[in-house]
């Protein structure tokens, strides 16, 4: 049933492929770590993490891991950083350990938000948890979708910058009823990857004009592109507190767009961000993965959660056998 299931040509049963590989998780998303050792056909490693009474944690990885090609997967999701200083524990755990290499899966990477110094006296972020990541030591690390490509470059080791585009792309192509749609971008900063998307669909594209006034404060001034009469996909890399999917709903909604869904890969849903979707009568879909855990009392019935656990264990897999990662991303849907 696995095998029916996977959309790549893994191997789903541990055999000489496999020998070697260790997968831990902390406490950020157990249960995607565990689907994705159903597919590789291998047990998630036990780990015990302990808080002691001035509040520090400890970490203790349960099987051994000497001379073993090891990963970790675990995304800066909230508390970002308690998930934080686990994996840099585990890391460091490993190393200490003698393992072969250390790869962090890291399918939502918060700090990539923290891209550039807009202000003064602030840290840019983004590099300093690469960097910290380095020192506890990763060899190698795998993450999704970052919102700022240019965190690609902060690291210091090989870093594979996966994306859920045809993923999502597949769920709307079997969806069905694509005639007289229209894949719309919130911003000109997430135009390109609303554009391939919409390749993938033999779609039209559009992408919106916005000004972030604060963390939760945007203005979307116009969509540049035909959106009037058609069925919109708003396409967008995360929902944090949902502040700029609602205001190119609204946008949309005076440009006179027909049918509205929604798609990201990062469902955090923060704050506000769920009352606020509930709010839009009108939103006929919202579509996201399982990056980060998304909580029973944040699904909404028109919610669908899709899973990228088979597209980071075809990861995992091809980093332990040498493989091709870029070739994953060259199929048509």
């Amino acid at each position: 049933a696995l095998r029916a299931r996977f959309p790549y040509n893994a191997t789903l049963t541990q055999g000489s492929t496999m020998r070697g590989i260790t997968i831990f998780s902390g406490n950020a998303h157990p249960q995607l770590a565990e689907e994705i050792c159903q597919y590789l056909g291998i047990p998630l490693s036990p780990v015990h993490i302990q808080r002691f009474s001035n509040d520090c944690i400890q970490v203790q990885l349960l099987a051994s891991c000497r001379e073993a090609d090891v990963f970790f997967v675990q995304p800066l999701c909230p508390p970002v950083q308690e998930n934080l200083m686990e994996l840099l524990q585990m890391l460091d755990a490993a190393r200490g350990s003698a393992a072969a290499r250390l790869t962090a899966v890291i399918p939502h990477y918060a700090y990539a938000r923290s891209d550039k110094k807009d202000a003064p006296r602030i840290s840019i972020a983004g590099r300093l948890v690469a960097d910290l990541l380095k020192t506890a030591g990763a060899d190698r690390v795998i993450t999704m979708t970052l919102h700022s490509p240019q965190v690609h470059g902060f690291f210091s080791v090989p870093v594979d910058h996966l994306n859920a585009l045809v993923t999502l792309a597949r769920y709307f192509k079997e969806r069905g009823n694509l005639d007289n749609t229209i894949v719309v971008s919130p911003d000109l900063g997430n135009a390109k990857s609303a554009a391939k998307f919409a390749r993938l669909l033999k779609l039209p594209v559009a992408a919106g004009s916005k000004q972030r006034l604060s963390d939760d404060r945007v203005v979307i001034e116009d969509i540049v592109g035909d959106v009037e009469g058609k069925d919109v996909i708003v396409l967008d890399d995360e929902i944090a507190n949902g502040g700029t999917i609602i205001e190119t709903l609204r946008c949309l909604r005076h440009r006179k767009a027909r049918r509205l869904s929604v798609a990201c890969t990062h469902g955090l849903f923060t704050g506000p961000a769920i009352e606020r979707l509930r709010a839009q009568t009108d939103l006929e879909e919202i579509v996201t993965t399982n990056t980060v855990p998304v909580p029973p009392e944040k699904h909404l019935p028109n919610m669908r959660v899709l899973s990228i656990a088979p597209l980071l264990a075809e990861a995992i897999r091809r980093t332990h056998n040498g493989e091709s990662i870029s070739s994953m991303f060259e199929e048509e849907i």
